[in-house]
């Protein structure tokens, strides 16, 4: 009869753990806050094209790949820089990237197929995933950012 009621309290506890976990976040994944349904589909759609576009080479996780790649994860350069990330993104980078007081110099190619939507979604992702917590980067930020690029 204990081991049933131990069974049972192993469940509920389990299940609750899991109903709750939902908008729970951690350093690996962003938090969808709810009710923002605009944030949402940016965040959403943001993920699935940087799994598709980006995470070859910053991971999954944002990592980065040794000194080939820079992570995105926990960067000092992304937080100082956020018009000439979105800048990257359509443009690639050639030469030196210093993240975090290292050494990054691996061509990054450019994607010009991005739409400016795209982009803004892609930054909405990065930009509030793992360590980052700065809101939505909307298309019209993004198109204004984007027509200064150099």
């Amino acid at each position: 009869m204990r081991s049933k009621y131990v069974l049972i309290v192993a469940a509920l506890t389990g299940s609750l753990l899991l109903a709750c976990s939902g908008n729970k976040q951690d350093d690996t994944t962003g938090s969808v806050p709810e009710g923002d349904t605009k944030f949402k589909q940016y965040y959403i759609q943001g993920e699935q094209l940087y799994a598709k576009h980006c995470s070859n080479c910053h991971q999954k996780n944002g990592t980065g790949l040794g000194l080939l790649f820079p992570p995105l994860n926990v960067s000092d350069y992304m937080e100082k820089n956020r018009p000439e990330v979105l800048c990257l993104m359509r443009h690639g980078k050639q030469g030196e990237l210093i993240v975090n007081g290292k050494s990054f110099n691996k061509a990054m190619p450019p994607i010009p197929t991005l739409t400016d939507l795209e982009i803004a979604e892609i930054a909405t992702y990065i930009y509030n995933t793992w360590s980052h917590h700065q809101g939505i980067v909307d298309v019209r930020e993004a198109t204004q950012i984007l027509s200064k690029c150099q």
